[in-house]
């Protein structure tokens, strides 16, 4: 890096001693930007190139807070807040996020689509898909399928199906340095060049999944030319079907520097995320557009909907009038798979042969004799949705109690109510005999 940044270098290193930068997105979904900083208490400064990210500036720990429980933001590091920004899905569209674990450039694409269209999520770890889940499931997002598959059993199964896809691709993590000890521990030369080439392989499944006209969206957290430059400029040989897609170099971002990995001049238009020059950590977005003359994919028959029938509707509709306003969504949209209930997103694929971890919307699950709400379900509704709520103000002991599952006393009618904190849900409890029993999940009083 002191060979390549010359003049720049001292910045740069003086840069990596300094303390990181957290970062908060609000949840468009649930909080408008304007009114964050008079909701939220803590100390933000706006992020430039993200409209709806702050900079935490004080001391306090929002990670803790119960408006986090709530899924009113996302703890999320400011240069990480680009990529999905950039890409900018639109509502209505088909949406995939194909490195998404463990979802903060999901729940970002969700908001940014305002819970319209499709989005497919995909990661190939088990334990930080359940990660994805659980904060998809704080989030509130509710048209979105996920997924826990390789990106070449993806591309052959559905083809150019997608409006836009997003790799965030693993990397070296040379820009999360300061931040993350284990990062530096573990960097080698040979750890970089294998990067690149488990990039070239993602990549090379994910242009197959873009339809023509559509947009690719390539991110890294390093520095290092071979993954970022270099691997553009490679694709780009392999792929005369996309161009690079020019991204404004405002707010600090700098240009990408193709001599350096001797790419294609056009991969200049790609960008840099620099710690001496933005107040966020190291990162490199390159926005990629399919030609319109590239070869369409095939038409998907859609997944078909499995409506709950006989005794498993009956236990939903008497949760349903018993505890909500009116039901969450159109019948036509029910499927039960196994013993869960969804909400199939609209123009969810039949995903036959892939490994699903969620079909569309969690609602619950059907146990002996009932209908059991998920957690998903609440954090997806409003307190006006509600027949039944137990407000608890943020700083009131009882909210703290609730997520750590604690039984509180309770003097109305016995059957399940919302929790919500300050008019936001927080999770479910249900009341029997004066005692109010915390149903919020156990991972939720961790975060």
């Amino acid at each position: 890096m002191a060979h390549l940044l010359g003049d720049e270098y001292p910045a740069f290193q003086e840069a990596l001693r300094a303390r990181p930068h957290i970062g908060l997105r609000v949840n468009t979904l649930k909080l408008g930007v304007e009114e964050a900083p008079k909701r939220l208490p803590f100390a933000l400064t706006p992020v430039p190139w993200c409209r709806a990210g702050f900079r935490v500036t004080d001391a306090s720990r929002p990670g803790k807070h119960p408006y986090h429980a709530a899924g009113l933001y996302y703890l999320q590091e400011p240069s990480a807040m680009a990529p999905a920004e950039i890409l900018a899905p639109q509502p209505g569209e088909r949406v995939l996020d194909l490195t998404a674990a463990p979802g903060g450039k999901t729940t970002h694409l969700a908001a940014l689509m305002q819970n319209e269209g499709l989005l497919i999520a995909s990661d190939v770890q088990p334990k930080r898909v359940h990660e994805m889940t659980n904060n998809l499931d704080r989030w509130g997002a509710t048209h979105l399928a996920v997924l826990m598959e390789q990106p070449r059993r993806l591309a052959e199964r559905l083809g150019a199906f997608f409006d836009r896809v997003l790799v965030d691709a693993p990397c070296s993590g040379e820009g999360m340095f300061r931040k993350d000890p284990p990062a530096r521990r573990t960097w080698t030369p040979n750890h970089v060049a294998r990067c690149a080439r488990i990039q070239e392989g993602i990549l090379r499944h994910a242009a197959r999944l873009v339809r023509p006209g559509g947009f690719l969206l390539y991110s890294t957290c390093t520095f290092a030319p071979e993954e970022d430059e270099g691997t553009i400029g490679r694709f780009l040989a392999a792929h005369p079907d996309y161009e690079v897609v020019t991204i404004p170099a405002a707010h600090g971002l700098a240009r990408a520097r193709p001599e350096w990995a001797a790419a294609p001049p056009e991969v200049a238009g790609a960008v840099r995320l620099w710690p001496h020059k933005v107040a966020g950590e190291g990162h490199f977005v390159a926005l990629l557009r399919r030609r319109e003359d590239a070869p369409p994919g095939p038409s998907l028959p859609l997944l078909r909907p499995r409506p709950p029938r006989g005794e498993l509707l009956a236990h939903y509709r008497a949760f349903v009038a018993e505890t909500l306003c009116c039901e969450p969504v159109p019948r036509d949209r029910l499927a039960v798979f196994g013993n869960r209930l969804y909400a199939l997103p609209e123009g969810l694929p039949d995903l036959k042969g892939l490994k699903v971890e969620r079909f569309g919307w969690w609602l619950g699950s059907f146990k002996t004799g009932r209908f059991e709400p998920s957690h998903a379900l609440a954090l997806a509704l409003t307190a006006e949705d509600f027949l039944q709520t137990v407000d608890f103000a943020a700083d009131a002991p009882e909210a703290l109690a609730y997520l750590r599952r604690q039984p509180l006393a309770a003097s109305d009618p016995d059957g399940w109510v919302a929790v919500t904190v300050d008019g936001f849900p927080l999770g479910w409890a249900r009341r029997v005999q004066g005692v109010l029993k915390s149903k919020a999940p156990r991972w939720l009083g961790r975060i």
